[in-house]
């Protein structure tokens, strides 16, 4: 054996033994006793592999069950996950008549391709949005294509939407529907080495392949709602990836007219029947990098529309001057994301709120770390919040520390709800 495959070697191992610590530990226990495995053992291991490399890991822990888990009820030898699981009634919400049972989601890019919605579900999160989902399968942009900027915590991604496609997206989730429907809480699952269903809410972020010419760009879209639409809580049109050639020029107030009536003339189609909550809301993911002018037209056709709600925003292709990483990896060509674009995400959403008038739900997205972060994109007008990079920095156990600081935040400030404070910016 040789000593870098052994070395190699060591650290898959070490990785997969600090996996199944956190997954054997549930996070109240865990944040009540002050451990948290992650940073510990699982963390310093994954930054040792190539980025790409640590995600697939991740995934892999994931879909076998080695996530820390929610706290549970056992009734006799059934493992029964209650629907607060003793969260506070304070952050669950109903937004487009679905329950959230905390404001805290994790984004489109993490899940790709519906491998570990159950995972993160029970790992606390409050809904979990898979893909971007193309409608056919493709690679993606040539690797390395993932990079991580350790001095800001950020990460740099050009992935290109990189996707099992939709019918293999579309399989999954129905398979977790019939999990769901037969034996939705048994231990058997884990048995069986992956995670039983949760509930929780479970959203589909769809894309265009890359080689589709932009004038058929719509029938992508389309194509992609008509089979994953039923088996998706809601759905999110793509139109602000960086990193496929074209895609954000679909934000340009006439052609995403155009796009989004097509979309949603097809959800409309959708049968009722085939949703436990009704026909899926529509929404539109945006960039934070847009200018006024981009933003006031994008406002004015989600509302003439009829479209149910924005998620904002997407990776931005811009670079802060306060980056402290090397000149070389800034200047690696992709979306960044983490702290440097929280503040830039906020005031798109911000702008987003008082364009809308605030009659339109908005899911903030772009730096979220901790419960104060959240609570400032709540204030600015967001519904729901969304993370990703901080998962990659700080591990699963985030999610519940972030509840507690969400609610001490609302309770500083006099809120009885988080409801209350959506928005509270503006008032």
């Amino acid at each position: 054996m040789s000593l870098r495959y052994a070395a190699r070697w060591a650290m898959t191992f070490g990785s997969a033994l600090g996996a199944t610590a956190m997954a054997y530990v549930s996070a109240d226990a865990a944040l009540e006793r002050g451990w948290d495995p992650y940073p510990a053992l699982v963390r310093p291991l994954l930054m040792r592999l190539e980025a790409e490399r640590a995600h697939a890991f991740a995934i892999g822990w994931a879909r076998h069950g080695l996530m820390p888990r929610a706290p549970v009820h056992r009734r006799g030898s059934a493992v029964e996950p209650s629907w607060d699981r003793g969260r506070p009634a304070m952050l669950h919400s109903v937004v487009w008549h679905r329950p959230f049972l905390t404001p805290i989601g994790l984004a489109a890019g993490f899940d790709k391709n519906a491998e570990a919605v159950d995972a993160m579900l029970g790992a606390g999160f409050g809904f979990v949005e898979v893909g971007s989902v193309t409608p056919r399968p493709q690679p993606g942009n040539a690797r390395p294509r993932l990079f991580r900027l350790l001095p800001d915590r950020a990460i740099i991604n050009r992935m290109g939407f990189n996707s099992a496609g939709a019918e293999v997206v579309a399989q999954r989730l129905a398979a977790r529907q019939e999990d769901e429907r037969h034996q939705p809480h048994s231990e058997a699952s884990w048995r069986r080495w992956r995670p039983p269903w949760h509930p929780g809410i479970v959203g589909v972020n769809l894309g265009k392949n890359r080689d589709t010419a932009p004038e058929q760009a719509v029938d992508d879209y389309v194509a992609g709602l008509r089979l994953l639409g039923p088996y998706a809580d809601y759905v999110v049109v793509n139109v602000s990836s960086p990193n496929t050639p074209g895609l954000r020029d679909m934000q340009a107030q006439h052609t995403l007219r155009q796009l989004l009536q097509r979309v949603k003339e097809e959800r409309d189609r959708l049968s009722w029947l085939s949703h436990r909550f009704g026909k899926p809301p529509l929404l539109v993911k945006v960039s934070p990098d847009l200018s006024e002018a981009e933003m006031r037209g994008i406002a004015e056709v989600v509302l003439q529309v009829g479209v149910d709600g924005i998620v904002i925003g997407n990776t931005s292709v811009r670079r802060p001057a306060s980056l402290q990483s090397p000149p070389a990896l800034v200047g690696e060509p992709g979306g960044l994301s983490g702290p440097p674009i929280a503040e830039w995400s906020t005031q798109a959403l911000r702008r987003f709120y008082r364009l809308t008038g605030g009659k339109v739900p908005l899911i903030g997205v772009g730096g979220v770390s901790s419960g104060a972060d959240a609570y400032a994109k709540i204030r600015a007008g967001a519904s729901l919040v969304q993370l990703y990079t901080a998962l990659v920095y700080d591990g699963p156990f985030l999610v519940q520390r972030m509840e507690r600081e969400l609610e001490e935040c609302l309770e500083r400030d006099g809120f009885r709800h988080v409801s209350e404070a959506v928005g509270a910016d503006h008032r």
